[in-house]
């Protein structure tokens, strides 16, 4: 079996590398059958899956029974100015790896976001509502998502959100950091979401991948909170002398808006593999243990 994995450099495709180099993850052992699989990993400067010329080229070389796309343009800020480069990379890009591995039978997981919803309400989002991206990046990746669909028959589309992990930038690095810098920390409290390990959604990816349960997936941490909540729990398991207030999103005049509410609820997991995820605190706290 080969494997091939894209966006290499970020987060998630390392926790993924690691995983499978170790055998196995805090949740448990990964199947044996990726022992013997030969995994290809690339980054933009070995592939640029903007360019379909290149990604058929490529995947007809290497042929690989399952094509992972962890490729991004995740800067949500940035994506309202640069919305070309965002389009080309959350869109473009899915649509070709979707149309190569269509032609020779492969299957493709690609990696979506909580962003593809509007964010209103108070109820976690279930796969079959309805998205409505309120951000360049939500719109960027739900076409990506679209293209996937109509482009691939063997397809997991897996969302997730407010990622961390061991590897690269993320929120939780940001908070132990400028805790530890300044004492005092002023964080949004007016959206909410679902904080994920990054281990437990490569755990889910690498055992999703392996069956015929095709379709539309939420994988995030269980359980939900404000990113002020989040930013609390991180100073508190870091035992780092730091006072965090509550903030509006208001207050930060980012240029894009995020959704108010974007939790989800991972319905199609219960239904098919099982949803394994654990609890979004359990999880940081361990996490937060092991870096100390």
């Amino acid at each position: 079996m080969k494997v091939l994995v894209t966006g290499a450099k970020g987060q998630l495709a390392m926790e993924i590398r690691s995983i499978l180099e170790n055998k196995s993850s805090e949740l448990g052992p990964v199947d044996k059958l990726y022992s013997n699989s030969q995994m290809i990993y690339v980054a933009r400067d070995d592939l640029d899956i903007t360019r379909l010329s290149d990604v058929i080229n490529f995947i007809n070389k290497y042929r690989p029974d399952i094509v992972i796309n962890c490729g991004a343009y995740t800067n949500v800020d940035k994506c309202e100015s640069d919305y070309e480069s965002a389009f080309k990379v959350n869109s473009i890009g899915p649509r070709n790896l979707a149309m190569a591995c269509e032609k020779i039978g492969a299957k493709l997981v690609h990696i979506s976001t909580d962003y593809v919803f509007k964010g209103e309400g108070n109820v976690p989002f279930k796969e079959y509502d309805l998205p409505h991206p309120v951000s360049v990046y939500g719109k960027t990746k739900l076409l990506g998502e679209q293209y996937v669909r109509e482009n691939c028959s063997r397809y997991f589309i897996v969302r997730t959100s407010w990622l961390y992990g061991r590897y690269g930038k993320n929120f939780v690095y940001t908070i132990m950091k400028a805790a530890k810098e300044k004492g005092h920390l002023d964080v949004v409290n007016d959206q909410r979401g679902n904080p994920t390990n990054a281990e437990d959604l490569a755990y889910h990816i690498l055992k999703l991948s392996l069956t015929h349960e095709y379709g539309i997936y939420h994988c995030t941490g269980k359980g939900e909170c404000s990113w002020y909540d989040f930013a609390s729990k991180i100073v508190e398991y870091s035992k780092i002398e730091c006072t965090v207030s509550p903030m509006t999103s208001e207050s930060l005049k980012r240029a894009a808006k995020r959704p108010e509410y974007s939790s989800l609820d991972n319905m199609m997991l219960r239904c098919t593999i099982g949803d394994e995820m654990r609890n979004w605190g359990t999880a940081l706290k361990l996490f937060i243990d092991k870096q100390r």
